[in-house]
């Protein structure tokens, strides 16, 4: 992976007009920071693999549809929302490791399918991956002309989907082509007619890489572990506002309702790691978070906060998992 990623001369990405045309780029050794480099979408990721991050983000708005391109040196748990009536798609670039899509697995070849208000993706490191947001209203129009008929239900749902056999190559070669001149002649994007060509071709294309028949096998098993993930993860989150010393994993398992096997599975299937490891590695963002906005205290009474009592081993598990001591997130340059 490159150190930098060109940012391009950019118009007002905070434009949600129907006709919105511009790009943008965000690099960043800060996963918080990548997820907020990212227009008009409510995201928070978590570091779950150790070392330094590094991550790199290029967008490219068309009117109603926006292309991406994301990749990072460390695993990473993305969670939020892609605005409002929305339907996203993805595929993978490079997917080195276990990878999950509202708690369904992944494959190398896995379209990502779903509505854009909730989102809830585990990709490993090294991970690279292509993505496009279409405005629901210009999809299932497309749709009706392509198939003439509208979209089925299943649309709706957040699916993980095999492409349909020779169609993912297509797929990547296109959309990266489309970055990478775009990114190379900027001037592209003041000419409507050209924008538009390219739009529907994108689209077209990635509609027909879904597979002809859909199914949901496997969708409600996926879905129980992801809620129960989610549960657990909102607890360990809630912690710095409460009283107590952080709970232990036996805790968890009785407010979450769930035997000690199940949330390891659960977790496992999920976020690709055990729930102990997870929880650490909540906690030690938890504290990085608060270092990097300012919070009043000092680090030992961040660190406290998120239940790291010796400093030595926190300094260390700290480093381990960042690349750096706290004391240098505290006070960077």
């Amino acid at each position: 992976m490159p150190p930098t990623l060109l940012p391009p001369a950019t118009p007002d990405c905070s434009d949600t007009g129907p006709q919105a045309v511009w790009q943008h780029g965000v690099c960043s050794h800060d996963v918080d920071e990548l997820a907020a480099g990212q227009p008009q979408w409510s995201l928070q990721y978590t570091q779950l693999s150790r070392g330094a991050f590094l991550g790199q983000a290029q967008i490219v708005q068309l009117p109603g549809v926006r292309l991406v391109r994301e990749r990072a040196t460390r695993a990473v748990w993305q969670r939020g929302a892609l605005g409002q009536g929305h339907i996203g798609l993805a595929l993978p670039l490079a997917l080195p490791g276990h990878g999950s899509f509202n708690g369904q697995p992944l494959a190398p070849d896995s379209l990502m399918l779903g509505p854009s208000e909730q989102l809830s993706l585990c990709l490993p490191e090294g991970f690279d991956l292509i993505a496009i947001v279409v405005d629901a209203t210009l999809l299932q129009a497309l749709w009706q002309q392509l198939y003439q008929r509208a979209p089925s239900a299943w649309i709706h749902r957040q699916l993980v989907l095999p492409a349909r056999p020779g169609l993912a190559p297509v797929v990547r070669q296109l959309h990266l082509q489309a970055l990478a001149g775009l990114q190379a002649a900027p001037q592209r994007l003041q000419d409507p007619l050209a924008v538009q060509h390219l739009r529907d071709a994108l689209l077209v294309q990635w509609i027909e890489a879904l597979p002809a028949q859909i199914t949901a096998d496997g969708l409600d098993t996926g879905e129980a572990r992801h809620r129960l993930v989610d549960r657990a993860c909102a607890l360990v989150a809630a912690q710095p506002d409460q009283a107590d010393a952080p709970l232990t994993l036996l805790q968890l398992c009785r407010q979450v309702g769930a035997s000690p096997s199940t949330l390891d599975r659960s977790f496992r299937s999920v976020l690709g790691m055990a729930p102990a490891r997870y929880l650490r590695a909540a906690r030690l963002q938890g504290v990085r978070r608060a270092l990097r906005q300012g919070a009043a205290g000092t680090v030992q009474d961040l660190a406290a906060r998120w239940g790291f009592w010796h400093m030595g081993e926190f300094a260390a598990a700290y480093c381990r998992q960042f690349g750096e001591l706290p004391s240098r997130t505290a006070r960077p340059g």
